[in-house]
């Protein structure tokens, strides 16, 4: 049931950071053609630009996670013994759980202080804490896939492998 969620949770992600790229192109194309072709340009543009990218970096980071497609470093991993393996899986979602809550905290805390002190950005005047609760979302669905798996692991003693995407389901 869990999975069924997260994996729609992530297919939405997915099309929302779609717009969002489509938004950023199609805002970088309108302020190039006017600063190139007309001499004006969008005084926001850059800004609202560089938020877009802070949500779709710290959401993207989510369903990379979910579908097991983050960085690893894992050659030497596959050649420990199986019980070695586990360890490593085991202190591997432990660290992230705890590492991305207190991002997460911090982050939301951040976020907290922009909305409590009204806080707006300079040229857009967008409140600050929407760019900044990207980060803190991303983190806290971060730090809940791994708790999910960690607690999978703990209760189940086998590998976590990474599932399969809804497309190879079908």
């Amino acid at each position: 049931m869990l999975d069924t969620l997260f994996d729609k949770l992530t297919r939405g992600i997915e099309l929302v950071l779609a717009l969002a790229f489509i938004a950023a192109v199609c805002i970088n194309f309108i302020d190039v053609v006017g600063r190139y072709g007309f001499g004006w340009t969008l005084i926001w543009g850059d800004e609202v630009q560089i938020y877009i990218m802070i949500w779709m970096a710290f959401l993207g980071a989510v369903v990379a996670t979910w579908r097991h497609m983050h960085l690893r470093m894992d050659i030497l991993f596959k050649y420990f013994p199986r019980p070695v393996q586990l360890l490593v899986q085991l202190l591997e979602l432990a660290a992230m759980t705890v590492l991305c809550g207190l991002l997460l905290y911090q982050s939301g805390h951040y976020a907290e202080q922009m909305f409590v002190l009204d806080r707006v950005s300079d040229v857009a005047q967008i409140p600050m804490w929407i760019p900044n609760s990207g980060v803190a979302l991303g983190f806290g669905l971060i730090a809940l896939i791994a708790l999910l798996r960690l607690v999978r692991l703990l209760r189940s003693g086998e590998l976590q492998q990474p599932a399969e995407s809804p497309e190879e389901r079908v």
